[in-house]
């Protein structure tokens, strides 16, 4: 089914208050400058209509789960109205977040809504709410990426506190980059505002960028649409990020830009909506005439009001029922496709293994012969444990890694159908840990283990520093709950509350959610080791 309705969720850099101004205030600058003469101060006088068949209402709260403000403009037309809906809520210390619905309710049960545009309103407000998506700026035109911009948007299509897909334009080979980015990627992407991040890449930084990126390339005057979840280390992943050709582009430019807003669109209407958002009640208005209109007028006007909020459920129960269908379907597509995908990078995993045990051993046989020397000792094939519950036996050997976590939570992956791969990474990611530790022990480190994996020194165990992250998004940190879910032990004389926060962890695996996580603290490296905290299922944040 093609999306229907216009949705925009994000993050103000703003607080609530000056959130709440920046929003009345172009929302009502949104209306003055509609060529449909909204009478917008009759809002301000207390009436809620505000052209025949308009109406703008507003509701408001503030209690102990935070603070909300609504506005919702509708529009009666022949066949249904049109609903334009401005939503801000923060819960707690939390963020203010900002979402904007428009949509068409039909008159006619059986009949289709009319798809929303991206209304103006969108652009309008990114430009005043400094907006943001997880780690990422989210404006109505795309922002231009320099050579030094290339490794913060890779931890920004890495973040998975992201929503939103990231679309990054490319720049034909010898095509003038202004002229290029005025005339073709702005056009483009104009139904995008509020429904994704905009990149466009500089020549200097597109090099840089396909360097580091070899299983996600975008080249050439293509562009390409990056779903949340980034794995640069994973080939298969690169089958999920979409990539559309110059040549589309350019000769069918209406087109290409149908089809590159039918995504994004339609994530910004799956994708489920942040939590705070459910205690938000349902709003609830009346007609708000004129007082000293005669009572039975007044009585007549009410019941019609109440009569359009029923009218309104109903269309509204009817829609939210096509899309739960809708989205049961794309849950048993999205389960088939990633079980598919789980299963290639096992076998992909398996090959990758069996070549790095290759290179140790042939390393080991040098140091032996004495053509080469190696401070470290590779583990065979045959040495590498078959489950999680070996593998846990296991750190036992290596003396520089200690596991504090609960055993009967690692162990539950073993019951897992999804890759036996996950037993070898997560054996690889210990192995190279303890080779930092041990270097670290010894000083001849000067960095962390991202940077080691990235740099590591031959011999040495390492895993791909991609798979590594350093810590844990301002969001995670900021909740108190997920916070306490990456707290773990540690003895007292690591640190005397005898637990201490774990951002730092490892990706195992390939996909998303659904991979494990390695969580680990090194602060105490040089003189006591690492502190193991997790292995299982990944832990809670905004996307599980």
């Amino acid at each position: 089914m093609d999306t229907r309705r216009y949705r925009m969720v994000v993050t103000s850099g703003l607080d609530y208050v000056a959130t709440g101004a920046q929003v009345d205030g172009r929302l009502r600058r949104w209306l003055k400058e509609s060529p449909k003469s909204f009478d917008v101060a009759a809002f301000a006088e207390g009436r809620n209509e505000i052209a025949r068949g308009v109406t703008l209402d507003h509701d408001s709260a503030t209690g102990t789960s935070g603070a909300y403000g609504r506005w919702r403009l509708r529009e009666t037309l022949p066949g249904g109205t049109w609903q334009t809906t401005l939503l801000i809520r923060q819960a707690g210390d939390g963020p203010t977040r900002v979402q904007l619905d428009v949509e068409h309710l039909p008159d006619d049960p059986e009949a289709l809504p009319v798809p929303a545009k991206t209304p103006r309103l969108a652009g309008s407000l990114l430009d005043v709410l400094d907006a943001r998506d997880g780690l990422v700026d989210v404006t109505a035109k795309p922002q231009v990426v320099e050579a030094d911009d290339v490794d913060a948007v890779i931890d920004e299509l890495c973040d998975e506190t992201r929503r939103l897909p990231v679309v990054v334009a490319s720049t034909p080979y010898g095509a003038d980059f202004d002229t290029w980015l005025e005339g073709t990627v702005d056009p483009l992407v104009r139904p995008l505002p509020g429904l994704a991040i905009l990149y466009v890449l500089s020549p200097e930084a597109e090099t840089r960028f396909n360097r580091e990126l070899k299983y996600h390339r975008v080249y050439g005057g293509g562009v390409r649409t990056y779903l949340p979840g980034v794995d640069p280390a994973w080939p298969a992943d690169g089958q999920r990020h979409r990539v559309m050709s110059r040549r589309m582009i350019t000769e069918r430019p209406h087109h290409a830009r149908r089809i590159l807003a039918q995504l994004p669109q339609r994530l910004a209407t799956r994708t489920p909506l942040p939590a705070e958002f459910d205690s938000v009640p349902v709003m609830r208005t009346r007609a708000r005439g004129d007082s000293h209109a005669p009572e039975l007028e007044r009585l007549r006007d009410e019941n019609q009001a109440l009569l359009e909020i029923f009218e309104e459920a109903g269309r509204e129960q009817r829609v939210r029922a096509d899309e739960i269908r809708d989205l049961k379907h794309e849950l048993r597509k999205a389960e088939n496709n990633e079980t598919l995908l789980i299963a290639e990078y096992d076998e992909q995993y398996r090959e990758l293994h069996r070549t790095r045990a290759q290179l140790l051993a042939l390393q080991k046989h040098l140091a032996a012969t004495g053509a080469g020397a190696l401070a470290y000792t590779p583990v065979s094939v045959a040495d590498d444990p078959e489950s999680f519950e070996e593998l846990l036996d296991r750190i036992v050997g290596l003396p520089h890694l200690h596991f504090t976590g609960y055993r009967k939570v690692t162990l539950e992956l073993d019951a897992q159908a999804h890759g036996s791969s996950w037993v070898r990474m997560t054996w690889d990611a210990l192995l190279a840990l303890q080779d930092f530790a041990e270097a670290a022990a010894a000083g001849r480190t000067g960095c962390d283990f991202k940077q080691w994996c990235a740099d590591a020194p031959t011999g040495a165990r390492a895993i791909s520093p991609r798979k590594i992250v350093r810590d844990e998004s301002k969001t995670v940190k900021g909740n108190a709950s997920w916070r306490r879910q990456r707290t773990f032990a540690v003895p007292d004389h690591v640190d005397p509350a005898r637990k201490v926060f774990m951002g730092a962890h490892v990706r195992v695996g390939g996909g998303n959610t659904i991979a494990p996580r390695l969580h680990y603290y090194d602060g105490a490296c040089t003189e006591h080791g690492i502190y193991i905290g997790y292995i299982g299922p990944h832990l809670t944040n905004t996307l599980t």
